[in-house]
């Protein structure tokens, strides 16, 4: 692979589930997605090989961290300017407080939590 340069106004977009929208980039081994969510966005509880780094530019949300109803479940809220770390296989959901944009980057590059909970028309 050589250098690339990219323009996010340029990349397509996709809209994998309800109140959410995104524009991924991918290199070799790594991938960034620019996820624009909406107030009342749901990503439903999962998780995958990839590590995540999620960097949220602005708005807020809420995530849950480790399954629900286990002692090791927390809520974590995060805001503009704050970052999640997420290692591999960690399960983790998402609930939008307020209109938000994140980046995220994962590696290796692999389908992200929002595809394995199906498409909308």
């Amino acid at each position: 692979m050589d250098a690339t340069k990219f323009t996010w106004s340029e990349i397509d977009e996709d809209n994998p589930i309800a109140l959410l929208t995104r524009k991924c980039i991918k290199g070799e081994r790594m991938l960034v997605a620019e996820v624009k969510l909406m107030k009342g966005c749901h990503v439903a509880q999962h998780h995958h090989e990839s590590e995540q780094i999620a960097i949220m530019l602005s708005g807020k949300v809420v995530w849950g961290i480790g399954e629900a109803g286990s002692p090791e479940y927390r809520k974590v809220p995060l805001s503009g300017g704050e970052v999640m770390v997420l290692p591999s296989h960690v399960v983790h959901s998402v609930d939008v407080l307020e209109d938000s944009v994140i980046v995220d980057v994962l590696t290796p590059i692999g389908p992200m939590g929002v595809d394995s909970q199906g498409r909308i028309s």
